[in-house]
């Protein structure tokens, strides 16, 4: 039988680590770094050698007051020069005209964190690595894991990899945490399939123009979201010289995409004029990487199961869901953190491994259930009943398999209520949510309500509620609210660093 590696004793095995991470993006150099603030050993292998390219460039306050100051990274993003967001614009629902959203207008947002940033992600993540490697983790970029090494009990015990010569090696651990992204190789050692959305079933191309005409102050910064036809845009403003402009599509489109993704990306463009006039005359980009044109499909998927002793799954590895509340990098490394306190707990002897990972499996569940749900809503909202992509985002149109897996993702916990899972009744929780977040929308786009109609909509306040406690945990050691807990019955609340998991 394995030994028990939450146990105080087995700090003196023989493993060359006390963890190893797969994968140097946000999640994997936030899970590292949290461990090795720690004291604990880490090595994180990442498979190619940064800067490198990526996706997911519109970042959340949490992101940047939260966890960045956690890691204790936040002053050099700060002065890293990126783009300062204050909020969203979007041309989304039953007004014709645009309407935006300011993130200080949540009164629990004081000003100085009620922004984030528009990140070349290439930047953004180096200075996430770089800061893992000051303090303490080893880093080996051009380092491809190959797979994972689990002992005769099937517990997890390290990884076998591929060194920049090519050489194979084996790095022996007390944990694993898989970070490596969508293309995982090994994510299937936690057991259970990805369970893909049919509902968010869509197909992404994406590329820059150097330059774009930006919207008007205060908000110039702002993610741009428009919804046409075919689907919707996002334009996201990196540099003056530079835009992000992607759209997301139904698979239908693919043969064309596939065809020719550049022209098929420009067609999209055309066929919105909200940001076609903003690209008019302008450029496409020419630097590398900027100048080609990328394809993702059906991006939208969870794990049913997150981890397995010895090993836990984080960021794209674990799961995914449409990008247009810019949510990719806040659940990436949100879920890591999670896992981290796990380990921490687990190395110190404080909480139990099993305790202590059903904490994170919990938490990062829900809080990925509660983006799925406000994201159904939202796409409900949009009226363009014209369309076939349209007709097809409704909460009527959610398949009955689909909501049962999510029913089995969420545990009614995203909902806050059990028995709506339990008597079959999602399909009207979800409408009323729906409707509920288009009467706000509605509220604040005349502008009448002298309180941010949006802090009233139940669904808008449980998808952000996590994201003001990590904030509150960065600047004040705690959440200032009381939060409901993940497990009522057998929550565990967390160390005032937030890095560990602690017993009330």
């Amino acid at each position: 039988m394995a030994s028990d590696p939450s146990a105080p004793s087995s700090l003196s095995d023989a493993s060359d680590y006390d963890l190893v991470v797969v994968g140097g993006g946000p999640a994997g150099s936030t899970a590292a770094t949290a461990v090795a603030l720690r004291g604990h050993r880490v090595l994180l292998l990442e498979r190619e050698t940064f800067p490198r390219y990526q996706i997911g460039e519109s970042l959340l306050p949490a992101t940047v007051h939260g966890l960045c100051r956690l890691l204790g990274v936040a002053d050099e993003v700060a002065r890293a020069g990126f783009t300062l967001k204050r909020g969203g614009t979007l041309r989304w629902g039953r007004d014709p005209e645009p309407w935006q959203f300011s993130f200080s207008m949540t009164p629990r947002l004081p000003e100085p964190t009620a922004t984030a940033f528009q990140v070349e992600r290439s930047r953004f993540d180096e200075i996430l690595l770089r800061n893992a490697e000051r303090v303490g983790v080893e880093v080996r970029e051009g380092s491809s894991v190959r797979r994972v090494l689990a002992d005769e009990g099937e517990r997890v015990r390290g990884v076998e990899y591929t060194d920049p010569d090519g050489n194979a090696r084996t790095a022996h651990a007390r944990f694993v945490i898989d970070a490596s992204g969508n293309t995982s190789r090994i994510h299937g050692r936690v057991g259970g399939a990805r369970v893909y959305s049919d509902f968010f079933r869509n197909l992404a191309v994406f590329g820059y123009y150097a330059g774009g005409r930006r919207l008007p102050e205060p908000n110039s910064g702002n993610i741009f979201c428009a919804a046409f036809d075919a689907g919707w845009l996002w334009y996201i403003p990196l540099r003056d010289d530079l835009t992000s402009v992607g759209a997301v599509i139904s698979p239908e489109h693919f043969a064309a995409v596939q065809h020719d993704p550049r022209a098929a990306w420009q067609d999209m463009i055309k066929a919105c004029p909200e940001v076609d006039r903003l690209l008019t005359d302008v450029p496409v980009a020419t630097e590398s990487p900027y100048d080609q044109v990328r394809v993702r499909k059906d991006y939208s998927y969870w794990k049913k199961s997150l981890w397995t002793p010895g090993m836990a799954l984080v960021g794209d590895a674990a799961c995914f869901v449409d990008p247009v509340l810019s949510s990719g990098v806040h659940l990436a490394t949100y879920g890591a953190l999670l896992a981290a306190r796990a380990v921490n707990s687990a190395l110190d002897g404080s909480v139990p491994e099993e305790r202590g990972f059903a904490e994170f499996e919990a938490r990062y569940r829900r809080e990925y259930g509660v983006f799925y749900e406000f994201l159904i809503a939202f796409y409900d909202m949009e009226r363009n009943d014209r369309s076939y992509f349209w007709s097809a985002k409704k909460v009527t149109r959610v398949d009955l398999d689909e909501a049962a897996a999510f029913a089995e993702l969420a545990g009614g916990v995203a909902s806050g209520d059990a028995a709506v899972v339990a008597s079959g009744g999602l399909g009207a929780h979800w409408s009323s949510a729906a409707a509920e977040l288009d009467g706000a929308v509605g509220r604040l786009a005349t502008g009448e309500d002298r309180v941010n109609p949006l802090l009233s909509a139940r669904i808008v306040a449980e998808t952000f509620r996590t994201g003001n406690d990590l904030r509150d945990q960065a600047l004040y050691g705690g959440p200032l609210d009381d939060s409901a807990p993940s497990t009522p019955d057998d929550a565990l609340t967390v160390t005032a660093d937030g890095l560990s998991w602690a017993t009330p």
